[in-house]
């Protein structure tokens, strides 16, 4: 196994080495694609059209407002323009996070300070709510500030039901719980805000555990198979498995000494193993960033949502 392992690395190393992930400082090319806010999700769907959720004129305060976002929040853009194809989501949301497109081109988000996730279809016609309304919770149908979902083929759903009770729970395609794992703290067996999470093909959960700045991998089973462990910053954000390369894209972010040093972009294999990291400490000619998610499309393409600039990046797979 362990020869099969570094054979697959090596495979993985040449094939990036033989790719190389250009910023288009150019992209979007269409005006009318600036966001107001910060955008927080992001999604490709079978179209290969990006995806936004972002926070239009709200700023992230805490206690968090009351008020919804009068704005339309969800976004569905050109990947090659940037132009706005479709938008909606206005006076439904306090503080929009995590955004996933599933396999039936379902468009899901959470809201943080509502405790909720949604679940639209791809013309945005809610189908469903899960959570109280803007009242956190512990038990298998409640959130606490809930920060990201993945998919299954089957249409069961993972949530990271990230800062306020730092657990995974696993609903069948309806909504009906099936279980739970993790509690608060850093052993092996806990987290610590999980923000990102996402799956592959083998039904394998990736989970970005952010204050604990590493990557944990699952089977389907809720078994722990492995951890990766960043050591050059303080916190993981998110992740993305690339159906097309099995590789799984990372972010982080990194303050030094009150300095902000921005993001990294990781890439890694599918079963952990680092092969190449870029942004801050790579070839990189943008602005500091502090990226929140990220993801790629079917030809290999990165977009990264950056808060702290309040714009997505392109980074083009040359």
């Amino acid at each position: 196994m362990r020869v099969v392992n570094i054979i697959f690395i090596v495979i993985a190393v040449n094939l990036i080495n033989s790719q190389s992930f250009n910023l288009n400082n150019n992209w979007p090319h269409d005006s009318t694609s600036d966001l107001v806010g910060s955008p927080v999700g992001l999604g490709i769907n079978s179209n290969d059209e990006l995806v936004i959720f972002h926070r239009g004129d709200r700023q992230w305060t805490f206690p968090f407002p009351s008020e919804k976002i009068k704005s339309n929040t969800i976004a569905i853009i050109d990947n090659e323009s940037g132009k706005i194809l479709k938008s909606f989501g206005a006076n439904m949301f306090i503080m929009p996070h995590g955004l996933e497109v599933d396999y039936d081109d379902n468009i899901w988000v959470t809201d943080v300070a509502l405790h909720q996730i949604f679940k639209f279809n791809s013309e945005g016609e809610l189908i469903f709510t899960l959570g109280n309304e803007a009242k956190s919770g512990n038990d298998n149908y409640s959130f606490n500030l809930p920060a990201d979902i993945t998919v299954l083929k089957d249409g069961s759903f993972y949530v990271a039901d990230g800062y306020g009770n730092s657990r995974i729970i696993k609903f069948t395609k309806e909504g009906h719980f099936i279980t739970k794992y993790g509690t608060y703290g850093s052993s092996k067996s806990q987290f610590i805000i999980p923000h990102g999470i996402d799956n592959d093909e083998e039904e394998n959960i990736y989970v970005a555990d952010r204050e604990n700045n590493r990557i944990k991998k699952y089977n389907n089973n809720g078994e722990l198979i492995k951890i990766w462990q960043n050591e050059i910053s303080q916190q993981l954000y998110s992740l993305k498995f690339d159906h097309r390369n099995k590789f799984i894209y990372a972010i982080d972010y990194y303050i030094d000494n009150d300095i902000i040093k921005g993001s990294n972009i990781f890439i890694l294999d599918h079963n952990l193993n680092l092969i190449h990291k870029l942004g801050r400490s790579g070839n990189y000619s943008g602005p500091v960033t502090r990226y929140h998610d990220i993801e790629v499309d079917s030809k290999g393409n990165l977009f990264l949502a950056d808060i702290l600039n309040n714009l997505v990046q392109k980074f083009e797979n040359e």
